[in-house]
C-alpha cells in the first residue's frame, strides 16, 4: 500500500512489482498523479488493468475498508529489520510518500509493526520502488519457507487467488 505516493514512474514500477508477484496494491489519496484509463495508456503501463488498484479516498477510510488486515509498515526512522517480520499471506506493507515518508499520526498506530530495509550510516532512504520491490521478496521468501506459496519447476512463483 502506497500513501500519498507522489512520483508516478515510482508508483508504475511497485505497479508491475505487483503485478509480477501476484500482489494487490492500494492507493491512499491524494496522489501526486493521474490514474486514469487514459493516463495509464499514455504512460504504456499495458499491464495497469491486470493490477486493478484499490483506491482510498484517505487513510482513514483505507483502515475502515481492512479493519482487519496486519499491516506492516516501512519507514526509515524503525529499527527493526525487514527479515525479523513475520509475514503471513494476507499481511499488507505500508510505504510512505516519496519526500517524507509516512506521517507521525500513522507511524504511531503501529508501533509493533515498524520496519526498516537497512542502509549503512548517514544514507537517507532507497528509492521507494526499490524499498517496495525487496520488501514484498522477503515476503515471498517467507511464503515459500512457510509453504504458503511455492516455485514451480522453473521457478516461477506459484500462489493461490486468495493471496491478492
Amino acid at each position: 500500500m502506497l500513501h500519498e505516493p507522489e512520483i508516478p514512474n515510482n508508483t508504475g514500477n511497485i505497479g508491475r512489482t505487483c503485478v509480477a508477484c501476484g500482489c494487490a496494491l492500494h492507493l491512499v489519496h491524494p496522489l501526486g498523479f493521474d490514474t486514469s484509463e487514459k493516463a495509464c495508456r499514455r504512460a504504456g503501463l499495458d499491464y495497469w488493468p491486470r493490477l486493478r488498484p484499490v483506491e482510498h479516498t484517505s487513510f482513514d477510510a483505507y483502515r475502515s475498508r481492512h479493519a482487519g488486515a496486519r499491516t506492516w509498515v516501512f519507514s526509515t526512522k524503525a529499527t527493526r529489520p525487514v527479515w525479523d517480520a513475520d509475514f503471513r499471506r494476507g499481511d499488507h506493507l505500508l510505504f510512505g510518500k516519496e519526500t517524507r515518508g509516512l506521517p507521525a499520526d500513522v507511524l504511531s498506530l503501529y508501533p509493533d509493526r515498524l520496519l526498516a530495509l537497512p542502509m549503512v550510516p548517514d544514507e537517507r532512504s532507497l528509492n521507494l520502488a526499490t524499498a517496495v520491490c525487496a520488501a514484498v521478496y522477503e515476503g515471498i521468501r517467507r511464503l515459500v519457507c512457510r509453504g504458503e506459496a511455492r516455485l514451480d519447476g522453473r521457478g516461477r512463483l506459484i500462489v493461490a487467488p486468495d493471496t491478492r
